[in-house]
């Protein structure tokens, strides 16, 4: 413990030190440009850099808060593993170990079940939704307050992968039946109602995933989609590849900064990290849906098979996923009542993307071949 207290410790006065040592440098100056002191933050992220979309959301980010402040706050992204655990980031982050992280909440639901609302709910918000309900319909403030009171920390929205895929599985699928016993890699409230399904789930970092599969470790995995996938090489030793993601329609990835931290920080580095962290989640989404298309018919022409998963698996996880909704909602009182306001807003806003977005969608793309 002591040896932890003291690496804990140290990473704390790497990353913070600077920003201690330039408020006390600037003290006494005068003119607000004078006032505003040199910051350096190290950031904690899960992601490995080969992962350029997903870990270039920290990238993005970092750059711009340094672009917006003339250099004067600096943010180093650093990838998993080398500030802390790639799932750990919250932690470390909460501790004040590092200042800052990139991560996404639901790996943490083991700490509360309402971080899941921060990252994505199963048969929940695609990625358009999910940002009316963040920017405009109260969620953002809803889970800022959560983060404080639970975990000393304030979030933003630093990214999303838009819908995801269904997952990579070593042997074919069709039925509820065919999850039984199998292992895979799934974290979040996916995992919990895969649970429910039979699956024994394991959640791993992405750089695990590879290995896990290929070794036998596990029967299937899911990552993000197309784009991401083929960086990881699941495709190589996994076949048959599954849509939807019906777990995660529209991830949101966010920054996470120590409340403490925050509070040192002048309100332009504030406005900065908050504009900064509105351009990463923005472009990410447009990133992935540049890239994903091209990513998957270069799987698909490497001999991969695309299947959709079954209406009786769907029905199934549907259910399941409804089912686990109203057990944490009976446990706890904070998952209950975010999810109070949560649910009536999925619910108009499916409404109306029925008439406006879906309808489009069931003309347009009837006939596309993939």
């Amino acid at each position: 413990m002591k040896r932890k207290q003291f690496v804990q410790a140290a990473i704390a006065s790497a990353a913070t030190g600077s920003t201690l040592a330039a408020c006390r440098a600037t003290t006494g100056t005068s003119g607000a440009s004078a006032s505003l002191p040199t910051i350096n933050w190290q950031m904690a992220t899960s992601w490995p850099i080969a992962l350029d979309t997903i870990f270039g959301g920290a990238t993005t980010f970092c750059d711009r808060v340094a672009a917006i402040t003339g250099g004067k706050f600096k943010i180093t992204p650093r990838a998993a593993g080398e500030l802390a655990p790639p799932l750990e980031v919250l932690n470390v982050v909460s501790q004040g170990a590092v200042p800052c992280g990139h991560t996404a909440g639901y790996y943490y639901v083991g700490k509360s079940p309402a971080a899941a609302f921060g990252t994505t709910l199963p048969f929940g918000l695609n990625a358009q939704q999910q940002n009316a309900w963040l920017y405009e319909a109260g969620g953002l403030k809803t889970l800022q307050a959560l983060y404080a009171r639970k975990f000393g920390v304030i979030q933003f929205p630093a990214g999303n992968t838009g819908g995801q895929m269904g997952g990579w599985f070593r042997k074919e699928i069709s039925k509820v039946s065919d999850l039984q016993g199998l292992k895979m890699r799934i974290p979040g409230l996916g995992g919990q109602v895969m649970g429910k399904l039979g699956v024994t789930v394991q959640t791993l970092p992405g750089g695990e995933i590879f290995q896990a599969l290929q070794t036998g470790a596990i029967d299937a995995a899911e990552w993000v989609g197309p784009y991401d996938d083929e960086k990881l090489g699941l495709h190589k030793v996994a076949k048959f590849y599954y849509y939807p993601g019906w777990w995660e329609p529209g991830p949101t990835l966010e920054v996470q900064i120590n409340l403490n931290e925050w509070k040192k920080l002048p309100p332009e580095y504030q406005a900065a990290i908050q504009a900064a962290a509105f351009e990463a989640n923005m472009t990410m989404l447009a990133r992935y849906d540049a890239r994903n298309n091209e990513a998957l018919q270069r799987l698909l022409q490497s001999g991969v098979t695309l299947r959709p998963y079954s209406n009786e698996i769907l029905a199934a996880a549907e259910k399941a996923s409804f089912e686990l909704y109203d057990e944490f909602s009976a446990k706890d009182a904070d998952f209950k009542s975010i999810f109070a306001e949560w649910k009536p807003f999925r619910d108009r806003v499916y409404a109306w993307n029925n008439i406006n977005e879906s309808s489009f969608a069931r003309h347009s793309y009837a006939n596309l071949k993939l």
